[in-house]
């Protein structure tokens, strides 16, 4: 019998497994929270040109960019959160934890018809029973469809007079998915991995207060979901390695069967 990681060596050059890129594209352009007054917001993308190959450097190019830890797609770690500030920053983060299977919890249909779509633990354990118990140390993925609004920033963070519409857990889910399945991470296709109303739940914030509380990551703003099985699919993140950080941005493949 072959080894593991043989096998999934062979399987990746017949192309019977295929890697899928679930980050969406890093730009000036990719949309990022905004929070109301009076806290503090974190600034889009900004590129400032060292050389392209003139006279600051005339064989090379490279540039500085400033950037938020929680841009684009990109990782939470449990210190994000103030119910998790003594748990990992993202440098501390075993790399383990960082390649696990994923499940993929589907709930397009439900946002098309409420963006403010909120999933219950009824819906998780609906999901359970058709397709088996969510494994322990797993990533849960909540696809919605919003990741056709990724390009647009208004339709993405969906502004309305009450604040952001956009799908997420209500604080039951959360507090399940914390308290009683044993998960290595949730993660969303929206700009972050609490509903746009969650503000005004209890307690606020649910999943990051109860997921990052428990040492539970989060991503967010990932693409491709559609292209995952409900399971069966193996999750690589990869963020820096960037000490005290709250976060990170993260490319994020999936190895999938083809």
């Amino acid at each position: 019998m072959s080894h593991p990681v043989t096998a999934l060596i062979d399987a990746l050059g017949d192309a019977s497994a295929q890697v899928v890129d679930l980050t969406q594209p890093l730009s000036e352009r990719t949309p990022v929270i905004q929070l109301p007054p009076p806290f503090e917001n974190t600034p889009p993308l900004r590129r400032r040109e060292l050389s392209r190959y003139d006279d600051r450097g005339p064989m090379w190019a490279w540039s500085v960019l400033e950037i938020g830890e929680h841009t684009g797609t990109h990782f939470d770690a449990p210190i994000h959160w103030v119910s998790g500030r003594e748990g990992e920053d993202v440098a501390s983060v075993a790399p383990s934890r960082l390649i696990a299977p994923a499940v993929v919890v589907d709930r397009r249909a439900e946002v098309e018809r409420d963006p403010g779509y909120l999933l219950t633990v009824d819906e998780l354990q609906r999901h359970e029973r058709e397709h088996g118990r969510i494994p322990d140390g797993s990533w849960l993925l909540f696809r919605t469809g919003w990741e056709s609004r990724a390009q647009d920033a208004e339709a993405f963070l969906n502004a309305g007079p009450d604040g952001p519409v956009t799908p997420g857990p209500d604080a039951a889910a959360a507090r399940w998915l914390a308290e009683e399945r044993a998960i290595v991470g949730f993660g969303v296709e929206t700009v972050g991995t609490d509903a746009g109303a969650a503000g005004g739940f209890d307690p606020p914030f649910p999943a990051h207060n109860y997921l990052l509380g428990a040492g539970i990551y989060g991503l967010t703003q990932l693409a491709n979901l559609g292209e995952l099985p409900v399971t069966g699919a193996l999750l690589v993140v990869a963020p820096l390695k960037l000490v005290d950080g709250t976060g990170s941005p993260a490319r994020v493949l999936a190895i999938v069967p083809s």
